[in-house]
């Protein structure tokens, strides 16, 4: 009866051993399935926190002040593209210089700006100087009327022949009878190079004002009943009391300047001296300017980014 009694315990002992030890294996079979689960995500996701580490710091750590110069019609570009830039590294500051594409120009050769801003394209005299263009968006030249202007297309001849003095009034052209003002950028000015490149009409224009900024264009056409002018399209749109012509029948819009149908356009370009290296902060900001990620805020900006 006692032996019995003992191999009765000796069975429940080891039932009961037996019964821990299933519970030990699923339990270790479960913690072992969870660090394995979570172990992926941080090998997963160390690869990409670690990357993402790896830019923020580089992002965090750069420093250091960058200077553009030059072309008043990519203010907005520039501007988006810079606040952006500094928002994301808190240490660098980018300024801009409204001067005119052809100061903007002499102050890349010079040294005296780290990235140059011209809305044309270099002339040989420049490049033999070793400067380069890089292209980051096109721009339509918006040609403007005041509102009040009964005047909606123009083909090329006929705006040739209104800035060469050729037609001086409205009626020649389907308009009021007014004498036509001409307004125009100074010497110097990308808008005006692109402008008189494009209608043929290089040193030849007859301007009744000529404006030094792209906003001087606008307020004049704003103001006179007969002014007709010429301004970048990035800067015109949403603008009150002028209208934009259309050219032989095709809009001055994003589709037709980046199609080639709407034919009064030019570059925006950064220019840079050729074998002269940028500080770390300058580089950063023009290959970000140069690069797809800057394409929306360009397109946001008016202007058609040629890196989509």
């Amino acid at each position: 009866m006692k032996a019995k009694k003992i191999v009765s315990m000796s069975l429940a002992l080891a039932m009961t051993a037996t019964l821990f030890i299933g519970c030990g294996s699923t339990d270790t079979s479960s913690d072992t399935t969870d660090t394995t689960t979570d172990s992926t995500a941080d090998a997963s996701g160390s690869d990409t926190s670690s990357d993402a580490g790896s830019d923020s710091k580089a992002a965090s750590d750069l420093s250091g002040s960058v200077s553009t110069n030059g072309s008043t019609s990519m203010k907005d570009v520039i501007g988006a593209l810079s606040e952006q830039f500094m928002q994301d590294n808190p240490g660098v500051t980018v300024t801009y210089d409204g001067t005119g594409s052809g100061t903007g120009i002499e102050q890349a050769a010079s040294g005296g700006t780290d990235i140059g801003l011209a809305s044309r394209d270099l002339k040989d005299e420049e490049t033999a100087k070793g400067l380069k263009q890089t292209t980051i968006a096109l721009d339509g030249i918006a040609i403007i009327v005041n509102k009040d202007n009964k005047v909606k297309d123009l083909t090329l001849d006929q705006i040739k022949q209104i800035y060469t003095g050729e037609i001086t009034n409205w009626k020649d052209v389907g308009g009021d009878d007014a004498a036509i003002s001409a307004i125009g950028r100074e010497a110097g000015s990308g808008t005006r190079d692109g402008f008189e490149s494009v209608t043929d009409t290089k040193d030849a224009c007859k301007y009744e004002s000529e404006q030094t900024s792209t906003g001087g264009v606008i307020q004049t056409v704003q103001s006179n009943p007969n002014a007709i002018g010429y301004a970048s399209f990035s800067a015109v749109e949403g603008q009150d009391g002028i209208t934009s012509l259309t050219v032989e029948g095709v809009e001055c819009n994003e589709a037709n300047i980046s199609d080639g149908s709407y034919k009064v356009q030019r570059d925006f370009n950064l220019i840079t001296l050729d074998g002269k290296d940028l500080s770390p902060a300058a580089q950063a900001f023009y290959d970000y300017a140069t690069s797809k990620d800057a394409a929306a805020l360009i397109e946001k900006a008016g202007a058609v980014p040629v890196n989509k």
